[in-house]
């Protein structure tokens, strides 16, 4: 009996739709078996990052032999606290820059190359603090350049360098803290004859309930949080960069930015109207380098199996997350935390 066009069609489909997904399969164990025998294989630990040449003052990107001087870019671009640009993924760059083809102190140098609104008080104040104690043990120079904003907690990072230099259109400053916001909807419960009931145990731990009327001063405990988080602010900045005059930032330019000229002049930062090839040149040439003997080189995150196949690719582990957001110009994962963040009109 000769067969129909539709039967044809289905049977087609699902000798491709098994065969692709018996393809799948044979491939993660593969890769598995792969990742297994290159770690138990290597002699040293497994590396995170890998390294990728950038174009150095002349730009030029040329391999050199093992024995190149190295200048280290880290790209502080973006919202900091995200994906790629948090506390955690920078001190492992950092590490692994004095490990592998960068071993036996080929680092002689760090540039920042900023172009960030801020981010998470906690991620600012680690990368600073990782830069802060990398510079201090090696006894390298950091400078940092900024294309384009340096506000907040990029600040912040920034004051980690010994030398800041910024292009002429660049936007610096916005020395200040922000909570998360917070909402009340009780009187929008009562209109629509709706209770709440929360169950908590511990002094204030129910502070700032949006499903109940706030108390008088209820806000004093984030508040606190918030004077103290900003005094850190302020005295990072203001012992790193001592032309900053305290009073001012304080009682004058809080969390104002200005165009780099005039951030130049109130001491945010070194000089204005700077490209990042002039930066380099005057990192190389703070460590010695008057040549083209050197490279400029940045980490770049490995893609592998296990981000492929790990718990956050959704497609296998068939989770899907419904959330009603806010915010919708800022990003998920700075959502409830405070902040070392520029948002204008917030």
């Amino acid at each position: 009996m000769r067969e129909s066009i539709f039967s044809s069609s289905i049977r087609s489909f699902f000798i491709a739709f098994f065969a692709i997904m018996g393809l799948v399969l044979g491939i993660i164990p593969a890769m598995l078996l792969i990742g297994a025998i290159a770690g138990t294989s290597s002699a040293e630990a497994e590396t995170i990052y890998t390294a990728e040449i950038v174009p150095n003052a002349d730009g030029s990107r040329k391999t050199l032999s093992k024995e190149s001087p190295v200048i280290l870019k880290l790209n502080i671009i973006g919202p900091i606290g995200v994906e790629g640009l948090t506390m955690h993924s920078v001190r492992t760059q950092l590490t692994e820059s004095r490990e592998g083809a960068f071993k036996d102190n080929r680092v002689k140098a760090i540039l920042l190359h900023i172009e960030s609104p801020g981010g998470t008080v906690v991620d600012a104040d680690g990368i600073y603090r990782a830069l802060k104690s990398y510079k201090e043990q090696y006894k390298v120079p950091v400078y940092a350049y900024v294309d384009g904003m340096c506000a907040s907690g990029g600040m912040y990072i920034a004051a980690a360098a010994d030398k800041i230099y910024a292009s002429d259109i660049s936007l610096v400053g916005s020395i200040g803290v922000i909570s998360p916001p917070f909402f009340n909807v009780a009187n929008i419960l009562t209109k629509y004859g709706v209770s709440s009931l929360t169950l908590s145990a511990g002094k204030g731990k129910d502070e700032m309930n949006p499903f109940r009327e706030w108390k008088p001063d209820e806000q004093e405990t984030y508040q606190g949080i918030l004077d103290y988080y900003y005094n850190h602010f302020i005295h990072v900045m203001t012992s790193n960069r001592t032309e900053l005059d305290k009073t001012k930032l304080i009682n004058d330019f809080g969390a104002k930015v200005f165009p780099a000229e005039i951030a130049k002049e109130h001491g945010y930062i070194d000089g204005s109207g700077y490209s990042l090839d002039a930066t380099i040149k005057l990192l190389a040439h703070t460590i010695g380098i008057e040549d083209n003997y050197y490279q400029v080189v940045q980490l770049e995150k490995k893609i592998w199996y296990n981000e492929l196949f790990g718990s956050n690719f959704k497609v296998f582990n068939g989770t899907v997350k419904h959330q009603i957001d806010l915010t919708p110009d800022l990003d998920a994962k700075l959502m409830n935390q405070f902040l070392y963040l520029y948002r204008p009109g917030m």
